[in-house]
């Protein structure tokens, strides 16, 4: 069933009962199928296995159909609604069945959590069938078969179901397609309990898969005594805070300019540091693009002044890009270095794991939900958005309501819920 034809939801104040307004009449596709999920069907043949008079299925079919069931109230165990049938006065129509156990839900949460394409699914209220699979596997079955349903009704009809109980049934079938929480609130729990309990269990299974911290170095005891009878060697120079700073350079007719030359001459002092202090040349592997963003992100950040205006030209036309690609790069670079710049320009598919947990994450926190797009969470205002590099860290970006125009911001984080609290601030 689509959102826009499911009926509304009136939550209770505990989270533990819902009322759905009453759906009218169905106009277009009368008799057509109340579900179009898998789990919204196996409902539906839990009741045609129940009961086994199709004249009743028949009656009831067409009460649904033709709006005869009021509004619905779901609580845990129980699926209530008055169904309008040849008398004036409507019936009251009960569905029972059974709730989970304390263990029970502990098993099956524990299967949902264990995999975060359950969690992702069940944010977009889908019941994913290999959930539902591994919960039956473990002796819990989350759709209820035959036996499971218990119908009353105040009818005088002495047979059950009657025809007013399965029309609340077809009727608790749409309300199954479009929600599958109705179904997790049937059987004893409401959807922000389990959501706060899956993020709960989601944030201790990230924790368990997170790998551990390199052991420290350490030094083989064969060296170790080898060198016992050496001398010692004499301490090594402190290494400098900061690259040294260039002469400032006069300015002679036929000569460099010289805040070209101050530029070089300061690019050749921070790679000669980092190499000292790192053993890391910062140039390794680069691209003559990369390489341009980084002699561009090298200037100051106050401001662009006439000569670094000018800088940033060249540097686009000599790499074929427009100066707004330089900027838009060069503020990635700042932001993470060139894991940051390939987060701008790289999509790719992230393997199941910290990409997914993310979106539950995030839904714990109280923010609301994010629309994912390959290695991208967007938020529902097209103006924050989430990318997830491939050095497992979360980059910040922003644009302006429907523009689609990114631009890097904030300081990158490896929690998705800190990296979108910085992009806030």
């Amino acid at each position: 069933m689509s959102p826009a034809t499911s009926p509304a939801a009136r939550p209770g104040p505990d989270d533990l009962r819902r009322t759905f307004e009453a759906v009218p009449a169905r106009t277009s596709d009368p008799g057509g199928p109340f579900a179009d999920s898998w789990w919204g069907r196996a409902w539906v043949d839990a009741l045609e296995t129940l009961s086994m008079d199709e004249g009743r299925l028949a009656r009831g079919r067409v009460y649904a159909d033709g709006g005869h069931v009021a509004a619905v109230t779901v609580t845990p165990g129980r699926v209530i609604a008055y169904v309008h049938g040849s008398r004036p006065r409507p019936y009251r129509a009960e569905l029972r069945l059974r709730t989970f156990s304390a263990s029970d839900w502990d098993t099956f949460l524990d299967a949902a959590a264990a995999r975060p394409g359950h969690l992702s699914a069940l944010l977009d209220k889908e019941m994913p069938h290999s959930l539902a699979d591994t919960a039956e596997e473990t002796g819990i079955r989350l759709l209820p078969a035959a036996g499971d349903l218990e119908p009353d009704c105040s009818c005088p009809d002495r047979d059950r179901p009657c025809k007013h109980v399965v029309a609340l049934c077809f009727q608790a079938a749409r309300l199954l397609d479009s929600d599958p929480f109705v179904l997790l609130l049937m059987r004893g729990r409401g959807e922000r309990e389990l959501l706060d309990e899956l993020g709960r269990r989601n944030a201790e299974h990230s924790a368990r898969e997170r790998p551990a911290a390199p052991a420290a170095p350490s030094v083989p005891a064969r060296e170790a005594f080898a060198g016992r009878f050496l001398p010692p060697l004499p301490a090594p120079l402190p290494l400098p805070a900061h690259p040294g700073e260039p002469p400032s350079y006069p300015e002679l007719p036929g000569a460099r300019d010289p805040l070209g030359l101050e530029h070089l001459a300061s690019d050749a002092a921070a790679r000669a540091h980092a190499l000292l202090t790192t053993g890391d040349d910062p140039l390794a592997g680069l691209t003559t693009w990369q390489d341009a963003v980084r002699i561009a992100a090298s200037r100051p950040t106050a401001g662009l002044t006439a000569t670094t205006r000018a800088l940033y030209r060249e540097l686009a036309f000599a790499t074929g890009r427009s100066t707004t690609d330089l900027a838009r790069a060069v503020a990635a670079w700042r932001q993470g270095g060139a894991a940051g710049l390939a987060v701008l320009e790289e999509p790719w598919d992230p393997p199941a794991g910290p990409f997914d947990r993310a979106r539950p994450a995030l839904a714990a926190a109280d923010f609301p939900r994010f629309t994912p797009w390959r290695n991208h969470l967007t938020s529902p205002g097209g103006t924050l958005q989430l990318r997830f590099g491939r050095d497992g860290r979360w980059y910040g970006y922003e644009s302006d309501r429907g523009a689609d125009d990114w631009w890097p911001r904030a300081a990158p984080d490896t929690d998705p819920v800190a990296a979108l609290t910085a992009l806030r601030i």
